[in-house]
């Protein structure tokens, strides 16, 4: 269901070609790791549909979804269940400052 999304919203912005070779990457990359949630927390209500990434995420125990999405920000807050929700600028400064 997300790999569907990330195609969609890829071949929107960009071509169906750069979609099939981002989800080609995404799943032979040996530092991908595919799971799948097993509890549906329906947190988000103003876009359903936003749930499956949250769900992911915290299955995974991720450390942080990054999204331009606002509905995300009602992950803010929640004492439980904890989701870290970065703002692509911050994160991209992130990286800027990593390397």
């Amino acid at each position: 269901e997300v790999l569907s999304e990330y195609a969609e919203q890829i071949t929107e912005f960009y071509s169906e070609s750069t979609a099939n070779f981002v989800l080609d990457v995404l799943c032979t990359a040996t530092n991908v790791i595919f799971t799948e949630p097993y509890y549906r927390w329906q947190i988000i209500e103003e876009d359903p549909d936003d749930n499956k990434f949250a769900d992911l995420a915290i299955s995974a125990t991720a450390d942080g979804l990054i999204t331009f999405d606002k509905h995300f920000n009602v992950f803010k807050k929640l004492p439980f269940p904890k989701l870290n929700v970065v703002h692509p600028q911050k994160f991209s400064t992130f990286l800027a400052n990593y390397q």
